[in-house]
């Protein structure tokens, strides 16, 4: 028999992310440690905590991109060290976002596309932002002409998302928002005129509302106020809030007039990281032409490298984003972006027809003429043992996060959204189906006690 020796130090080199020290004991939640830890074993403990996240693929709550090419990825990682405001630096990160503008521009329609003005953003709030900002100070410029105080500026707006109500309060401007109604939910052309004054700086249309998917009728809004001018002399311009529409409209519905082929529409804003197909982080925004900007709200910054026009509401912030919208521009064509929304969109047809099946339910947007999806509410006189907030809540059990909310101003409709966006397949779709069908018999089997209240299950839904 062989004789063997122990050696003592032989476990000495053992090395376990789990058994470590960070791993053994709670985390710092609250103070800045004195001690350093190995990277790898940091890193491991934050993915896990971020494996209690939602999975994106489900998530049908929200507009925001979630599939992305692995091209993608490379391209962010070469990219995490740009400063999207340092042009003189990264100057051709610089024309990249340049070239953006202007087939941004080409895509809306612009006149002058080669010729017009324009920015990226971080996203499509800060976007409408500037465009709203522009619609201000050309309006206060022209009160001041004609010796007339501009001191109560106003905005017309349909049922908007958070981002118009936060530009009217820092900006101290009133929000004349037309309220939905049990047999319209969106701004009509009439409802718009009503609103307007002498003080109104703008018109704001949305192409593709937040709460309902539907687009507003923008060549409608742009007659009633060419007719309102002549009236009363108002010249009142439009910006368009195509946060989502402004990369379906273009691919899906080309007939459709909403952009700068009406010369009212002076400026539009649209999201890259939502039907733009580019990661979190980008939106723009296009004027029709440089003197819908005025001059005073252009900042020349120097200290830098070199002189640098800058117009935006933030300053430093990563290149990578829209260098992965020039991507999706040259990978996809006009004709990928066709193919990749229809598929979204006959997504949403058939899931709106899925659910109307049930015979309980009454769509309120079935998927067609607008964005991809569809969202529907309870019948009136549905006699059920749940409520939409209920259904949202069983069906997060298999994953999918579906947004139930009230309407504004309308607390007693509540309505179910689903957004269908790129990386959602037909069998998605069935398999989404299929669970929200076992959902309601779930509950035909075990009837609700007490429902979830609004308060409790009211979700994400912007």
């Amino acid at each position: 028999m062989s004789l063997h020796h122990v050696k003592t130090n032989k476990y000495k080199g053992f090395y376990d992310s789990y058994a470590s020290p960070p791993a053994t004991k709670e985390i710092s939640k609250f103070t800045l440690k004195e001690e350093s830890n190995k990277p790898e074993v940091i890193r491991d403990l934050i993915i896990d905590e971020l494996l209690l996240d939602g999975n994106a693929k489900q998530n049908l709550a929200t507009f925001c991109q979630t599939d992305l090419d692995k091209e993608i990825h490379v391209l962010m990682d070469k990219c995490i060290d740009k400063n999207m405001i340092d042009k003189d630096e990264y100057p051709q990160t610089a024309e990249i976002e340049s070239r953006c503008v202007h087939i941004l521009a080409d895509l809306w329609n612009s006149p002058e596309s080669s010729d017009t003005i324009g920015c990226s953003t971080t996203g499509s709030s800060e976007a409408a932002m500037l465009g709203g900002m522009a619609l201000k100070w050309r309006w206060r410029e022209m009160r001041k002409k004609q010796g007339k105080p501009c001191d109560k500026p106003n905005i017309v707006t349909g049922p908007v998302q958070i981002c118009w109500h936060k530009f009217a309060l820092y900006f101290d401007i009133e929000l004349r928002e037309v309220p939905m109604e049990h047999d319209r939910f969106i701004m009509t052309p009439e409802e718009a005129i009503k609103r307007c004054d002498e003080n109104t700086i703008g018109v704001i249309p949305t192409l593709g509302v937040t709460f309902t998917l539907q687009y507003e009728d923008v060549k409608g809004i742009s007659d009633a106020l060419d007719k309102f001018e002549k009236e009363t002399g108002f010249d009142i311009p439009i910006h368009v809030d195509a946060a989502s529409g402004g990369f379906i409209a273009p691919f899906l519905q080309p007939e459709l007039v909403w952009d700068f082929r009406l010369p009212r529409v002076k400026s539009i804003n649209g999201s890259g990281h939502k039907f733009g197909l580019s990661p979190l982080g980008v939106g723009w925004v296009v004027w029709r032409g440089k003197n819908d900007i005025h001059k005073d709200l252009v900042f020349n910054v120097n200290y830098l490298g070199g002189n640098m026009p800058t117009f935006s509401l933030n300053f430093s912030r990563p290149g990578g984003q829209i260098v992965c919208q020039y991507y999706n521009f040259l990978r996809h064509g006009r004709s990928g972006y066709t193919a990749v929304h229809q598929a979204c969109l006959d997504h949403g047809i058939f899931i709106s027809k899925q659910i109307k099946r049930h015979g309980i339910f009454d769509i309120v947007y079935d998927g067609t003429g607008a964005l991809p999806g569809a969202c529907w509410k309870l019948k009136k006189d549905a006699k059920l043992k749940f409520n939409l907030f209920d259904l949202s809540d069983r069906m997060r059990n298999r994953g999918w996060q579906i947004a139930s909310y009230t309407l504004p101003n309308l607390p007693d409709i509540v309505v179910q959204r689903v957004l269908i966006r790129h990386g959602f397949s037909r069998d998605m779709a069935i398999l989404f189906i299929e669970d929200f069908n076992r959902s309601i018999e779930y509950f035909e089997k075990h009837p609700m006690i007490q429902s979830i209240s609004k308060d409790e299950g009211q979700s994400f839904h912007h």
